[in-house]
């Protein structure tokens, strides 16, 4: 279930995460970030972590850019999250791939995260919550690259999630 989908662009987006994001978190909370710094369009993930780690963030947070969650090591992660924090909250964060129109899409959802999907891969599902940024377009021809994303979109997006993200605090 869909608790917000908005575009980075909009005005109130920060206002409009954050007021959302007060209403999934407790003291329980554990932030999981997903994705890679060796790929642009999937390092949305690691960025707001590392600025969320670097902010002081006051909750758990795991996968940053120094040490990100990604398709070779995200089993072991999440078992090694998972037991870290048996009681925890988990919302997740991941890029996504959409259609055309919803590029630039921030959603935040009641449910897990389905990583490596837009690309083709099963990987485990992650998350009570996850906030996704649809960073660029499915192409059913090519369906493992993310096209020609720029670095400054992505990081508008991360500083656009962990703002949000610190606000609800």
């Amino acid at each position: 279930m869909y608790l917000a989908k908005i575009n980075y662009k909009k005005e109130n987006v920060v206002q409009v995460l954050s007021s959302i994001i007060k209403d999934v978190i407790d003291e329980n909370t554990v932030i999981v970030c997903i994705g890679t710094d060796r790929a642009i369009g999937d390092a949305l993930g690691p960025l707001v972590g590392t600025m969320l780690k670097n902010s002081d963030f006051r909750y758990p947070v795991y996968g940053t850019l120094d040490n990100p969650i990604h398709a070779l090591n995200i089993y072991e992660s999440i078992e090694y999250i998972k037991k870290s924090h048996p009681k925890g909250n988990f919302l997740a964060i991941d890029a996504c791939l959409g259609s055309k129109n919803s590029i630039g899409n921030i959603q935040i959802r009641e449910g897990p995260i389905l990583p490596g999907k837009g690309v083709g891969k099963k990987l485990p599902q992650i998350g009570h919550y996850s906030i996704v940024g649809i960073v660029d377009k499915i192409d059913e021809n090519n369906r493992f690259s993310f096209n020609s994303v720029r670095l400054s979109f992505i990081l508008e997006l991360a500083e656009i999630i962990s703002l949000s993200l610190l606000l609800s605090t």
